[in-house]
């Protein structure tokens, strides 16, 4: 269980999160929407501790991220951009990580198996496609088998079967009673497999429902999408349009 409450983030003079408040629960797949510079990855990289709120709570199961000896079993992360040295392999960089977590570096096969990646564990990251970085991201969120799993932006550079996996995955975790938050911008895939859905902007909360009662307010062959639209009219600071006037 993953608790979000009037979580604001200041940095200088600009707001960039205000009194964000919402839940991703266990056996569930909550996405986090909004345009870009909404306020989601900020949201997220407080969640991870890597940014600390100026107001506001958040907690995983009850307790915040600090409150743990080792969160390694209880939440994990992938949040695109995470560190990593192009020459150590893919098994490598993973046994990096299950060290510093206290992990048997027994656990990696397994995690790299899952994402799709043990052809490739003796491969050199560097020579890794962003897709296969991608996987690689998950695979460290993955790691500890926590109970809560937070990524940002995990399709991105996906190929249509990569699209598919992860759609599998998703699915199975939370099958498994895992509590998965999700920033996105795939829309088809938010509808395929979203419970719950949360839509930020200018970093606010717009709307915070289910993917039923989200796509029940769209319309025309694309719901989900007309209904997001709508929730984030005016909150978009740049959009196409028909030239100045």
């Amino acid at each position: 269980m993953l608790n979000v409450r009037g979580v604001s983030k200041r940095f200088g003079e600009n707001l960039a999160v205000d009194s964000v408040t919402f839940d991703a629960e266990p056996g569930s797949i909550t996405y986090l929407l909004g345009p870009n510079g909404a306020g989601k990855t900020t949201v997220m990289r407080m969640i991870a501790g890597l940014v600390r709120p100026s107001s506001g709570t958040i907690s995983i199961n009850g307790r915040g991220l600090r409150d743990f000896g080792n969160a390694i079993h209880e939440i994990g992360f992938s949040l695109g951009a995470f560190s990593r040295n192009p020459e150590h392999t893919a098994e490598q960089h993973l046994s990096w990580q299950a060290g510093l977590g206290g992990l048997p570096r027994s656990d990696v096969g397994g995690v790299l198996e899952r994402v799709g990646l043990d052809q490739v564990a003796k491969r050199q990251v560097g020579r890794f496609s962003y897709g296969m970085l991608q996987r690689l991201g998950i695979a460290s969120a993955l790691l500890g088998d926590p109970s809560t799993i937070v990524l940002d932006e995990p399709a991105n550079g996906l190929d249509i079967e990569g699209i598919l996996w992860l759609r599998e995955l998703f699915v199975g975790l939370a099958a498994e009673g895992k509590c998965l938050l999700v920033a996105s911008h795939n829309l088809t895939e938010v509808e395929i497999t979203g419970d719950r859905i949360v839509i930020m902007g200018r970093g606010r909360i717009l709307s915070d429902t289910s993917n039923a009662d989200l796509v029940a307010k769209g319309s025309g062959a694309r719901p989900l999408e007309s209904a997001y639209i709508d929730v984030t009219a005016g909150s978009v600071e740049y959009a196409a349009g028909k030239g100045e006037q």
